[in-house]
């Protein structure tokens, strides 16, 4: 299973990160058999390996994960994030510096690699994932492909080289179709509980419409704690498919993607939910999308957030939370038209993790409230949304 390389020297080795600036790292392949091409970026969070590359928001890319360490929580179908039956798999390929470990876990089900393999994501083991990661930091996230090839193929360098060739990236990228689902669904399931596992809503208080850009489980399962039904619709629904369904809040979720590009067909319609003065909640991709409608800019960011150590401050009350990020694209806080402010900054970098408009039931967040990395320091925003439907269903029946 040789690589063979430009002057025609053949390396053994059964897998291959090589980017797009002309660096290649040889390495042990792992999980799926085959090629993905992707934007590379890095992950800092030391657990959640399956919820990461089942995040649909990691879409077009393959992950290198910082810790050095994989393989003992194993898989199981509980912690899978994605919710559309097209989103079976998020990442198109994850990179490990360690060797996938067997199973030490009371919940685990399947062995990592075999679950990689299952989910058709593209593995690489042993190699430099520092190096990966500084190169990342210095000069951007950057195109790459990895490679696992079968004991019995050779690979050439250059045939790598040309098919890497023909990606064209993230930016200008709806990947929100991708991931989305292709018809409505309802949700009403709450989250884990021990020795109960996932149990439904037994009884609502509000109902809520989701629009669906590459929605994380948790998210729904959050929205359900705090007592709402979910009944969630493709991203491309149009504002009268939402305001048809009578709800007393819209929830407009992660995704991946450059937000102009999802922004041409979601932006005007959400637009018009902002005009029905209904309470609206954006995360991540949708916190994007949201600004976008209300007249700001976004901008790719040259290593984006991702992992689950980000201190963010929260205007409001003024306490720091630990979060989990995951995006490459950032509103631009210096485009925020009058009556647009800051809710929330990352301490990491300055840049805007969080909005609010004056005078209108409508907040988002850039990071990812459902996720448990403080382990709970962000769950207060689902109940601080269930405050602005509170306050939207009294003003309704004063």
């Amino acid at each position: 299973m040789p690589f063979l390389t430009d002057d025609q020297e053949k390396i053994d080795a059964s897998g291959a990160l090589l980017l797009e600036t002309g660096e290649i790292y040889f390495g042990r392949g792992c999980g799926a058999q085959g090629t993905a091409i992707a934007e590379v970026c890095f992950n800092t969070a030391i657990t959640g390996y399956q919820e990461i590359l089942t995040d649909p928001s990691y879409a077009a890319q393959t992950v290198v994960f910082t810790f050095p360490h994989v393989g003992n929580v194993g898989a199981n179908a509980d912690d899978h994030e994605e919710s559309s039956p097209q989103a079976s798999r998020a990442a198109r390929g994850a990179i490990f510096r360690g060797s996938i470990t067997p199973p030490s876990n009371w919940r685990a089900v399947d062995h990592f690699d075999a679950w990689l393999r299952k989910k058709g994501i593209v593995g690489l083991s042993g190699i430099d994932t520092r190096a990966i990661t500084r190169r990342i930091r210095t000069s951007g996230m950057v195109n790459g492909i990895v490679v696992h090839i079968a004991p019995d193929e050779t690979v050439s360098v250059a045939e790598l080289r040309e098919k890497l060739s023909g990606f064209e990236g993230i930016v200008g990228a709806d990947l929100a179709k991708e991931v989305g689902p292709l018809a409505r669904y309802g949700h009403a399931e709450q989250n884990w509980k021990w020795g109960e596992g996932f149990t439904p809503l037994s009884e609502s208080k509000y109902h809520v419409v989701v629009l669906d850009f590459g929605v994380k489980k948790n998210i729904l399962r959050n929205l359900s704690e705090v007592g709402a039904r979910c009944t969630v619709l493709p991203g491309n629904a149009t504002a009268e498919d939402v305001l048809a369904l009578n709800p007393d809040g819209i929830v407009l979720s992660n995704g991946p993607g450059d937000p102009a590009a999802t922004g041409v067909y979601a932006v005007p319609e959400i637009k018009k939910l902002i005009a029905a003065d209904l309470p609206i909640l954006g995360i991540c991709l949708g916190h994007q999308l949201l600004a976008l409608a209300l007249g700001a800019k976004t901008m790719k960011m040259p290593q984006g957030h991702h992992g689950a150590n980000h201190p963010v401050k929260d205007f409001e009350t003024g306490k720091v939370e630990i979060v989990s990020m995951n995006h490459g694209f950032t509103v631009d806080p210096d485009t925020l038209p009058e009556g647009v402010e800051q809710s929330h900054v990352s301490l990491f970098d300055g840049t805007n993790s969080g909005l609010k408009v004056a005078g209108k039931p409508i907040i988002s967040v850039q990071h990812h409230p459902e996720a448990s990395p403080g382990p709970q320091d962000s769950f207060y925003l689902f109940a601080r949304f269930a405050g602005l439907l509170d306050a939207h269903k009294s003003k309704e029946t004063a």
